[in-house]
């Protein structure tokens, strides 16, 4: 029996910890600043886990592509046309084998200075998660801090092929790369040429299997070969065991040796199934307390990747989170039964392996205009994603405090997103660091209360036996109930509770809800009483409890 939910939450580093607030668009290191290991002091890490939180996955660790100048250090400067914005993207991994330059104090130590943020997240209970990207590299990829024996990508390939099973990387033979641009002049527009040395181009990180990829493909990538041959009707090569199969288990056992507890695994579904099935439970050896989470956006093989695949879990993006951004939004064809749908049919039999969350890196925040223009009225929503099943709900910093992810910064634009691409500084976070006293001295009262309620959401739910252990029972319309209302109840032998969200902009929902004879027998003794308030709320034991509910919020009843 679980007896705590993961509650995980997500930061970058680099923008975490980063107290200057100059902002300049494509600003440089030394202009906008970074946040560095050091910064996530045991201050910060007792902030985190006031939010109930018990897994910290620390975004953008491992070396990726960047236009800030190492080569004093040995390492070579990418070349800025295949780099997206200033600082790069975490997802443009150039050295497995080595950490995030810029995020050291003293860049000769970095990887010390994170194997020191690494014990003081243990020090703390807390676990740590990185991202593992498993599908492509940087196009300028090159291992200076590899351990001795390890052959680098491409190192032994045959570049006159386009497929070889021997082969780490595809290419386009007798074809280079042709660098793509869309055309608009931007600071860094000094710095590119529109030429890049890759004769022949090798493939493109999104399966684009061209010399000449467009400016919306992943192009600053290059795919990995796993043994699928794309252009033969994806044939499959998987005995002997591809190099790069080898290879991606060595680096996953390197970094759980660093102590790391789990790994977020990009863009899972690009890799085969197979691979999956064989490295996970070898890594697994190493660590049987490792955590797998998998990003996944198909719906249809979710069973697989996890039965097959072994993953422990999988994002709940398509089904949970798109139903809810409709929610909250309140667009016109949103509706309480896409809720339905993702418990009932979607993830029904393996709801506890699904990682429900509103906010990510990828994502829009919720306080930006995009979205929905202000925090609260996404409390509904997290309340349910917090409660619908027994899998972990996931927090990206800055969340709690109603970050908008306003300004264009740099090559991640104003897009409603907090940039990782660009040096940057994340305002509302800043008032809750305060200069790393961490004690939020500088939010106003709405951005208080906002982050006291996700104190207090995740305090109940994480520990709940309702949550963790408990059936689910939806509640039938009645009262004024609409399709933007939705109620249900969890149950254990334990506890029960009346999870009720009221998604309406202007009406109050009112009803008396029915218990059935189900859930009636479970025994418990406590008062009624609404839990994100904890309030008693002096209701005769009996089979219906009495519900008023404002618009935009939402009440869990022990009762």
């Amino acid at each position: 029996m679980n007896d705590k939910q993961i509650v995980i939450y997500q930061l970058l580093p680099r923008l975490f910890g980063n107290k200057n607030t100059t902002n300049i668009p494509y600003g440089t290191i030394e202009q906008n600043g970074s946040g560095k290991f050091n910064d996530i002091t045991d201050r910060a890490l007792d902030g985190i886990k006031e939010l109930h939180v018990n897994y910290v996955w620390y975004t953008g660790i491992i070396a990726h592509a960047s236009l800030t100048d190492y080569s004093n250090y040995g390492i070579k400067v990418d070349d800025a046309d295949v780099v997206k914005g200033r600082a790069g993207s975490p997802y443009a991994i150039r050295d497995y084998y080595d950490v995030n330059p810029d995020l050291a104090v003293d860049v000769k130590n970095r990887m010390q200075e994170f194997e020191a943020l690494v014990k003081r997240t243990h020090a703390k209970n807390l676990k740590v998660i990185i991202d593992f990207v498993p599908n492509h590299v940087a196009r300028g990829y090159h291992s200076y801090s590899k351990p001795e024996k390890v052959i680098d990508f491409g190192a032994n390939d045959e570049v006159t092929k386009a497929f070889s099973t021997k082969n780490d990387f595809y290419y386009i033979p007798g074809q280079p790369l042709v660098v793509p641009t869309n055309g608009q002049e931007t600071p860094l527009s000094i710095l590119q040429d529109g030429k890049f040395d890759e004769n022949p181009a090798k493939a493109t990180g999104n399966d684009a299997f061209t010399a000449a990829p467009k400016y919306d493909d992943w192009y600053e990538t290059v795919k990995l070969n796993y043994g699928v041959d794309y252009l033969n009707g994806r044939k499959e090569y998987f005995s002997p065991i591809p190099p790069v199969w080898t290879k991606m288990r060595d680096i996953l056992v390197f970094w759980t040796d660093k102590g790391v507890d789990g790994f977020r695994c990009d863009m899972a579904e690009m890799i085969p199934i197979a691979f999956w099935n064989w490295v996970i439970p070898q890594v697994k050896k190493v660590n049987p307390n490792l955590i797998f989470l998998g990003e996944a956006y198909n719906p249809q093989v979710y069973k697989q990747y996890l039965d097959e695949g072994k993953f422990d879990y999988l994002y709940d993006k398509v089904g949970l989170y798109d139903g809810l951004k409709k929610l909250i939004r309140n667009e016109p064809e949103a509706d309480v039964s896409a809720i339905r749908y993702v418990w009932q049919k979607e993830s029904a039999g393996f709801g506890k392996k699904m990682l429900r969350f509103l906010e990510n890196h990828d994502e829009e925040r919720i306080a930006s205009t995009g979205f929905a223009g202000k925090a609260e009225l996404a409390l509904p929503a997290m309340v349910v994603s917090a409660t619908l099943g027994a899998g972990p709900v996931m927090l990206y910093f800055g969340q709690e405090v109603g970050e908008p992810g306003k300004g264009k910064e740099g090559y991640g634009g104003d897009d409603n997103r907090t940039t990782i691409f660009d040096y940057w500084g994340v305002p509302n976070h800043q008032k809750w660091m305060n200069g790393g006293l961490f004690d939020g001295h500088k939010l106003n009262a709405a951005q208080q209360h906002l982050r006291a309620y996700y104190k207090q959401l995740l305090k109940v739910t994480s520990a709940s036996d309702a949550v963790l252990n408990g059936e689910i029972y939806e509640i039938p319309q009645s009262g004024n109930m609409n399709n933007r209302m939705y109620a249900f109840i969890r149950y254990s032998g334990r506890q029960r509770l009346l999870v009720v969200a009221n998604f309406d902009r202007n009406l109050t929902l009112e009803t008396n809800i029915q218990i059935p004879e189900e859930v009636l027998k479970v025994k418990n003794s406590s008062p009624v009483t609404e839990l994100l308030t904890d309030t008693k709320l002096n209701i005769p034991a009996g089979t219906t409890i009495p519900v008023k509910l404002a618009p935009v919020s939402a009440q869990v009843i022990e009762f």
